[in-house]
């Protein structure tokens, strides 16, 4: 697992890169504030209900979660999973969120 910034990923993003986005919150968070990544919340990684991301495994997958701590668990079970690239975006969704123009 590696980490990516908000600040990385929204350089990114403003520059149309295509990004395969995780996020493992509960679907009541994800109604509070989201970024469009695809939700899947941590306990359903943890069980390998991950059929919606299984053709991700060879792709680079930003894992965010609301501070980081559930994301970087999801990525240490993706990457057991055989996932060879994911990073955990540092600050998790509050961070994203503080960006200006965000």
């Amino acid at each position: 697992m590696e980490l990516i910034s908000v600040d990385e990923l929204k350089r990114r993003k403003d520059a149309g890169e295509e990004l395969y986005i995780l996020d493992v919150r509960e679907p009541h968070e994800y109604a509070e504030t989201n970024m469009g990544a695809l939700l899947i919340p941590l306990g359903q990684v943890m069980s390998g209900q991950i059929e919606a991301i299984e053709d991700w495994k060879d792709k680079e997958v930003i894992v965010h979660c609301r501070s980081g701590a559930r994301s970087a668990t999801a990525c240490t079970v993706l990457e057991q999973m055989g996932f060879k690239h994911t990073k955990n975006l540092t600050g998790g969704i509050l961070a994203w969120n503080a960006l200006p123009g965000v």
